[in-house]
C-alpha cells in the first residue's frame, strides 16, 4: 500500500524504486521551479543516465507525470513542464513535493478554503446518514484527539483519521477523494503548529470534534456544518499565526 502523505512526512522515508525515485526527483524539481513552466526536460538518454535507470523505467515515470498533469510529450519538441493550473493538486505526490520545496500561507489559506467548501457539507451528510455504530465510531476517535499523551505527531494522525471518519460516513463516494487535500492542511499544521505543544489546546480541540458528533447524532444538519467550519477555521488561524510568526 502507497505511504500516505503524513506517514512520509512524519516519517522522513519515501518509496525508494527506481521508478519512484525518478518520478519523486523531477516531480519535485518542476515543482520548486527548477524546470520552469514551458521548459523542455532534458531528452531520455541524459535523464536515464543521471538517475541510472533503464530507458523502461524512465519512460514509465514520464508517462506518471503525464498522467498528474505535468509534462506532456511531442513528438520532434520534446518533454515541456505544464503551467500548475494543469496539475491535479489532488494527488498525494503532487502535495506531498509542494510541502517538500517550502511552505507559503496563500497554498495553506487555499487548502483551508477547499476544506471549507467539501467538509462542513459532509458532516451534513452524515448527520443524515449515519447509524449507530458510525456515531460510536467517530465518537470514539474524537476522544482520542484529547488524549494528554499525544505529541504533534500522533495528534496529526488523530485528527486525520477523524476527518477521513466523517467523510466515509457522508456515504458520497466523490467526498472521499478529497481525502488527500485534508491529509495535506494537516500536514501543514503538523509541520507548523500542533495543539499537542499545549494541554489546554488538546482539550480544545478534543471538545470541539465531539461536538461535531454530538450534531452527528442529533441528525442536525446545520450545526454539524456550523461545527465543522469552526474547527477548520480554528485550524486555519493557527497555521497562519503560525507562520506570520
Amino acid at each position: 500500500m502507497r505511504r500516505g502523505l503524513l506517514e512520509t512526512v512524519i516519517s522522513g522515508v519515501s518509496t525508494r524504486t527506481s521508478h519512484a525515485q525518478v518520478v519523486n526527483e523531477i516531480g519535485r524539481a518542476i515543482v520548486a521551479g527548477d524546470y520552469p513552466v514551458g521548459s523542455i526536460l532534458p531528452g531520455d538518454a541524459e535523464l536515464a543516465a543521471r538517475f541510472r535507470v533503464s530507458r523502461t523505467v524512465l519512460r514509465e515515470a514520464m508517462k506518471t507525470l503525464a498522467a498528474k498533469g505535468l509534462i506532456v510529450p511531442r513528438a520532434r519538441i520534446g518533454t515541456r513542464v505544464m503551467p500548475d493550473t494543469q496539475w491535479n493538486l489532488f494527488d498525494s505526490d503532487i502535495l506531498t513535493w509542494y510541502f517538500a520545496v517550502g511552505l507559503n500561507e496563500a497554498f495553506l489559506v487555499h487548502l483551508s478554503e477547499v476544506r471549507l467548501a467539501f467538509e462542513p457539507h459532509a458532516a451534513a451528510l452524515a448527520a443524515r446518514h449515519a447509524s449507530p455504530e458510525d456515531i460510536s465510531q467517530m465518537m470514539r476517535l474524537a476522544v482520542a484527539m484529547g488524549d494528554p499523551a499525544h505529541t504533534a505527531e500522533t495528534m496529526a494522525v488523530a485528527d486525520l483519521k477523524f476527518h477521513l471518519c466523517v467523510l466515509e460516513v457522508s456515504g458520497n463516494p466523490f467526498l472521499r477523494t478529497v481525502g488527500s487535500l485534508i491529509e495535506a492542511a494537516l500536514v501543514g499544521a503538523f509541520k507548523l503548529s500542533s495543539p499537542a505543544a499545549d494541554r489546554a489546546k488538546i482539550d480544545e480541540a478534543a471538545a470541539n470534534h465531539i461536538r461535531i458528533v454530538e450534531a452527528i447524532d442529533r441528525h442536525d444538519e446545520d450545526d454539524a456544518r456550523r461545527a465543522m467550519e469552526h474547527v477548520i477555521k480554528l485550524g486555519r488561524e493557527r497555521v497562519v499565526q503560525a507562520l506570520k510568526a
